[in-house]
């Protein structure tokens, strides 16, 4: 019986995930994130990289996704730099609605978009 949704589309398809990513979505790399990046203007550095891993990681540990739990997360884990407001810097177009674009997540409703508005 398959696991995932991904093995019943695509029966006999393997993914090797990247180590370094543990949480990330199924068929992401680090190359489509660096290819979102890009297209959003963004050159990403390893602490880029860590957000992503935190998204990454949080997504894959809650069921149910709240922008404001996942705002309080990134804060906290991010405290020491400065918190949202240095994840900003990282990410301008919003460390939720952008972070998860480059993470292959899609955002939770309420999270920023890079127009201003909300994701509904």
């Amino acid at each position: 019986m398959p696991d995932t949704m991904n093995e019943v589309l695509h029966p006999g398809l393997e993914f090797d995930r990247d180590p370094d990513f543990p949480h990330a979505p199924e068929f992401w790399t680090r190359e489509t994130a660096m290819e979102e990046a890009a297209r959003e203007g963004l050159t990403l550095t390893e602490t880029h990289w860590d957000a992503v891993r935190a998204l990454q990681a949080y997504f894959a540990r809650h069921e149910s996704i709240n922008a404001r739990e996942v705002h309080d997360a990134l804060d906290e884990r991010f405290h020491a730099e400065g918190g949202m407001k240095y994840l900003y810097t990282l990410f301008p177009g919003g460390p939720i609605a952008q972070g998860c674009r480059v993470a292959g997540l899609d955002a939770p409703s309420g999270s920023v978009s890079p127009a201003g508005g909300t994701v509904k």
